[in-house]
């Protein structure tokens, strides 16, 4: 039977098979053996010990298109990444962090700023202008009044979406107004977790409807982007790539040299400079992690 990790803890998994509902499983020792850790998010082959209790063993962990570190999660088709417009302020270097971390991994990412109900035009404007630049699909919502929510939901359909974003921006709230009122037998779930108390967050899968979940991930504060070489870096601000080729040198790192086409993009207002000074800021870690 093939279903997917929708939440692990404490060693159990609980996988969601679409025709029969929630397994309680554990994975077989030789996951362990060969150094396998199932992921929420996995597509696995589960054998059921007792249909009645719902129980079973993951058998086989099906391949991945993709997986994440922080959070530990796979087959990650798309992220909504949440921030508000206001209240608080979005933090642009932490979404731009995400962003690079997201195009490193190539999954897709929707923006969604909340709060739109409270934010004045020129701040929607503002944001609007940034990252419409960067090809990166906005979408302004209002969780309070539901406000293009199903907007949201049309591009969530038949995809496993992961939302992030930091606390504060009203993503639990877009997130309850998301799920259907049953959250995919989340009850069950509660009652077979119910074995002690867990205080850490863990990564779970929520059934929007027949062929479509989200993930909420834990809230994040910080990024440390430091998982590839910062030459690289470039290739992960989309906007960046119609000057390819276009600066005096060869290799140009965007900083630095004199006639770079990047750097007179951003004095002609074509690239966001909020967009270049996270991209310098990375530019610089990346470049100090190197000497150590």
């Amino acid at each position: 039977m093939q279903g997917k990790i929708v939440k692990g803890i404490a060693g159990f998994y609980y996988i969601h098979v679409v025709e029969s509902g929630v397994y309680e499983c554990k994975a077989k020792g030789i996951f362990r053996k060969e150094k396998i850790k199932p992921l929420v998010g996995d597509n696995v082959v589960i054998e059921v010990l007792d249909e009645n209790e719902k129980t079973g063993n993951i058998i086989r962990v099906l391949p991945r298109s993709n997986e994440l570190i922080r959070p530990a999660v796979a087959n990650i088709d798309q992220a909504l990444v949440v921030f508000s417009v206001i209240k608080p302020c979005p933090h642009l270097s932490l979404l731009n962090r995400f962003l690079v971390m997201m195009e490193s991994r190539q999954i897709p990412v929707i923006l969604c700023f909340n709060k739109e109900d409270i934010a004045q035009d020129f701040q929607i404007e503002a944001l609007e202008q940034i990252y419409s630049k960067c090809g990166y699909p906005c979408i302004f919502t209002s969780a309070l009044e539901q406000t293009n929510i199903d907007r949201v939901r049309k591009l969530l359909k038949g995809k496993t979406t992961a939302i992030a974003g930091p606390s504060g921006v009203g993503k639990s709230s877009i997130i309850n107004v998301l799920q259907p009122e049953a959250r995919m037998e989340t009850g069950d779930i509660s009652k077979k977790i119910e074995r002690g108390k867990h205080t850490t967050r863990h990564s779970e899968l929520f059934l929007v409807d027949k062929d479509s979940y989200i993930m909420d991930t834990p809230g994040f504060s910080s990024l440390y982007v430091n998982d590839f070489e910062k030459e690289e870096l470039k290739d992960y601000f989309p906007e960046f790539q119609r000057y390819e080729g276009a600066c005096r040198f060869d290799g140009c790192s965007h900083t630095h040299e004199p006639d770079c086409a990047v750097k007179k993009g951003v004095a002609d207002g074509e690239i966001a400079g909020a967009r270049y000074d996270s991209y310098k800021e990375i530019y610089e870690e990346l470049k100090d992690r190197r000497r150590y």
